[in-house]
């Protein structure tokens, strides 16, 4: 004789896919997209690869929404800062703080800290999709301030957008590499005296 083993009683968990994007997202950051495999995200997410790519299409599509949910939620809000008629100087100078202070790992998320920016990260995967979403955000961000700052300085928009975003992707770096917010915010202070002087000439 055999018996069989009672079924759990209540309805299984429902998938969240909502959940799922904000586990992924510290995955992502964390580790950075090429170090993330499929295996790794279905077993933190707790689903089978076919439910995986049908909620998601592909790891590069999962990472795509991630992007649209960072930028929203935890990149540097440009429209905010980049206010029409505020003193380049002092705006760019913000961004770069902001950027800094964003970057930093915090001390509180777990292990491996997440630091640097996402999308900056992204954009030098190996993945052609992920790595064109990534890139699209940047030139994105990149295109917002040359528009602010030649609004009010047309012959410096380029350069100093040019700037503002290298020492953005440095600050990134750096985070990755473990610096710490004061010598972030440092960098951030030292560029930011570069940009006051470009405009005072």
């Amino acid at each position: 004789m055999t018996t069989n083993s009672p079924r759990p009683r209540g309805r299984p968990r429902r998938f969240d896919p909502e959940q799922a994007v904000a586990t992924a997202q510290r995955l992502f950051h964390a580790r950075g997209y090429d170090a993330v495999s499929v295996a790794d995200l279905t077993e933190a997410l707790g689903i089978n690869p076919p439910s995986f790519y049908a909620a998601f299409g592909s790891k590069a599509g999962l990472y795509a929404r991630i992007l649209g949910r960072y930028t929203a939620a935890e990149g540097v809000p440009l429209t905010e800062i980049l206010r029409p008629g505020r003193p380049v100087a002092e705006a760019l100078a913000e961004v770069l703080e902001e950027s800094a202070r964003r970057y930093a790992a915090d001390p509180a998320g777990g292990e491996p800290a997440a630091a640097g920016c996402l999308a900056i990260e992204g954009a030098r995967c190996n993945d052609p999709a992920a790595r064109e979403a990534a890139r699209a955000l940047t030139a994105a961000a990149e295109d917002t301030l040359r528009r602010f700052v030649a609004a009010t300085h047309p012959e410096a928009a380029g350069r100093l957008a040019d700037y503002v975003v290298t020492v953005m992707t440095g600050l990134s770096s750096m985070a990755r590499e473990g610096h710490s917010l004061d010598r972030l915010h440092a960098t951030a202070r030292l560029a930011s005296l570069a940009i006051a002087q470009e405009l005072r000439a």
